[in-house]
This record gives C-alpha cells, structure tokens and sequence, in this order.
C-alpha cells in the first residue's frame, strides 16, 4: 500500500488560509482541512475543484447548515434601503447594495455575496454550504454512523445530491467497502455495555420536552439546583463513586455552570452535546446527558419548506449515539449512563431493537 503525503493549509507571507488552500489545490497536493475552512468554498475553490478530479474524504458529517443571527426588522431594513433581493421561489437571498458595505451588515453581504444565505418565512436566515462544493469532486466518502438521521443527509435530498449506504469491513490488512447490512451492527450487543440508569433520579426528565432546550433555558434555580444534585448523586452513588477524570457530562452550554456538581467542574468534566469525531474522551467510564435533543427550528424549516421530510426523533437518536460513541465503549469497555430525558432513553432503546 502507498502512503500518501498530506500538507494542510498555513498562513504564510500574509496570506490567508484559505489562499493557501487555492494554491495547495492548483498544485493538485494531497491535502488534509478543518471543516470550517472548508466550509468557506467559493466559486475560485468550486472551479478549481472541478478541474482536479478531487476525492473527498469527510472524518464526520459537516455543519452544512446554520441559522444565521438577524433580527427581522434588521430584514426589512435591508429589505426597504435596496440593500438584499429575495427570490421568491426559493428564498435566495442576493446582495444589490454596496458591493463593498463594511457596516454591522458586513456578514450578511459576504453571505449573500457568496450565494449561500436564504431566508424563510419572512423573518429567519440560513447559511447552506454551496451544494456546487460537494459536486465539484469526482467522489466523496462521508465516514459517519446513522447517515440517514443526519442533517447533511437532508441537506443531500433537498439539493439531489444522489448517495448510497456502504458499511467498511476488513480483508487481511486492509479496509473494503462493502453492502450495508444493519443485522450486522451488534446492537443489541452494544445496548448491554451501556448502564442506564433507571430510578427516582431521571423524574426530573419526566415528559416528552422536558430537558429540551427550550425548557432548559427557562427552569427556574431550584429546578437546575435539582439536577445538580442528581448528577453528583449518580455519579457517587450508581457510578462507583466515578472521579472527574473518569466521566464528562453535557447539556446545553448556558445552563453548565449551575449543572455542574461539586468535584465535576465545566473545564474539566463537560463536553459539547454535539462532540462526534473525536478519542479524546474514549477513557471516560460514566457519562451524563443532560439534554433532550430537538432539531432547531429554524434549519427544520429550511429543510421543510424545501420539500424535505424531516424525522426529529431520528435526528435525536443519531445525536445521542454519536455522543456515547465518545466514551470508552468505542474500546469495547462498559459504561454507566445517566439519561434522565425520558425520551431519550425511549429512543436508545428502540435503537436497540431495530425499530427506529
């Protein structure tokens, strides 16, 4: 087998990363990018791309859509001044003012500038990752699990990027795609090194949008001061007395500080809901999930206002799994759980059985 030379893009002799990844691909190198600074493609790396015969590799499913901070009387503003254009098919949103506006509006003309900033229903923008990007490659591989309850694969229906399902086995010393077959993903297996909880210390997520983000954000102190408790109670007590180093917690940011117990502090214990593609926790043996995952609306919007069915339970599960990818499961080693979210806990089992 041939190694293959990777170089990832610097910042040199004042020029930009993403200048270098220009320059990187004109020179038709092996390169290796953030996600973020791919995400930043435009119509120069588009063409380049389309004349290279890239392969795309992706370690994860991107963010390939994000809600965009506007007030919708800073729309109308823009809207009433000349500023933007809507089009009313789809939503694009195109810049016909100052092509060189360095205002507080500066995002939103790069935005629309590039293409990629749509608004819906009068009143919320999204960013999407230019669907040219991905076609620009001759092939691309997407390294992920539950495919099919991810944004990205929304983000593929709604733009009709066509995709099939491969799973990887090894032959000898190598890795082959191969037909995908869910039978062969020993969940049942995987279902049995997870300890859930079950007891009086998961009422607090009794109810299906209980621990939502939305109710997060507005539980009053002795509610939060609640769960609290029952994290550091779980982990003394059902986690065989699991130290800090042993364990990361997550939930939604604003709320950590009041989550985080005594001995559990947030830079050390707590981890982003959303950590996929990462070992760095594949140590830890007790996890919390202090969260009840629900798609924001407005991407959910986006994608059904495109046409594009949208399943959150699904999308729920895949964030749930992913995240207790994380641990040290991923070694073959069990865990213990403490999901007080009702749902979720629904949810993982149901996984487990094959039905959903």
């Amino acid at each position: 087998m041939t190694a293959h030379q990777f170089v990832e893009p610097v910042i040199y002799n004042g020029t930009t990363k993403l200048e270098d990844l220009k320059r990187l691909i004109a020179s038709n190198r092996n390169i290796v990018s953030t996600h973020a600074l791919f995400s930043k493609a435009d119509d120069e790396i588009i063409e380049l791309l389309e004349q290279s015969g890239y392969t795309l590799i992706l370690d994860e499913v991107m963010d390939v859509v994000e809600s965009v901070p506007i007030k919708q009387a800073d729309i109308r503003r823009l809207e009433k001044n000349g500023d933007i254009e809507i089009n009313e098919e789809n939503g694009q949103v195109s810049w016909t003012g100052d092509p060189d506006d360095n205002s507080r509006y500066k995002d939103i003309r790069e935005l629309a500038q590039a293409g990629n900033l749509y608004l819906f229903r009068g009143s919320f923008m999204v960013w999407a990752f230019p669907p040219a990007a991905f076609k620009a490659f001759s092939k691309a591989i997407v390294l992920t699990y539950l495919f099919k309850c991810q944004m990205q694969r929304y983000y593929f229906d709604m733009f009709g990027l066509e995709y099939e399902f491969k799973s990887v086995q090894k032959n000898g010393d190598k890795y082959e795609l191969c037909e995908y077959d869910v039978k062969k993903e020993r969940r049942e297996e995987l279902r049995k090194m997870i300890n859930v909880y079950e007891g009086r210390l998961n009422d607090v997520g009794r109810g299906k949008y209980e621990l939502s983000q939305t109710k997060l954000k507005k539980y009053d102190v002795e509610t939060l001061d609640q769960i609290r408790k029952n994290v550091a109670n779980y982990f003394r007590h059902y986690a065989d007395n699991a130290k800090a180093a042993d364990v990361y917690i997550s939930t939604l940011k604003e709320v950590e500080p009041l989550l985080a117990p005594r001995g559990y502090s947030v830079k050390k214990c707590f981890i982003p809901h959303n950590a996929r593609a990462t070992n760095e926790y594949s140590d830890r043996r007790a996890v919390a999930y202090l969260i009840n995952r629900f798609m924001n609306k407005d991407k959910m919007s986006f994608f059904q206002d495109n046409g594009v069915s949208v399943n959150e339970d699904l999308y729920a599960l895949s964030e749930l799994v992913q995240w207790l990818w994380r641990s040290r499961i991923r070694n073959g080693q069990p865990i213990d759980a403490y999901i007080p979210s009702e749902r979720m806990r629904g949810l993982l089992d149901a996984w487990a059985r094959y039905e959903i």
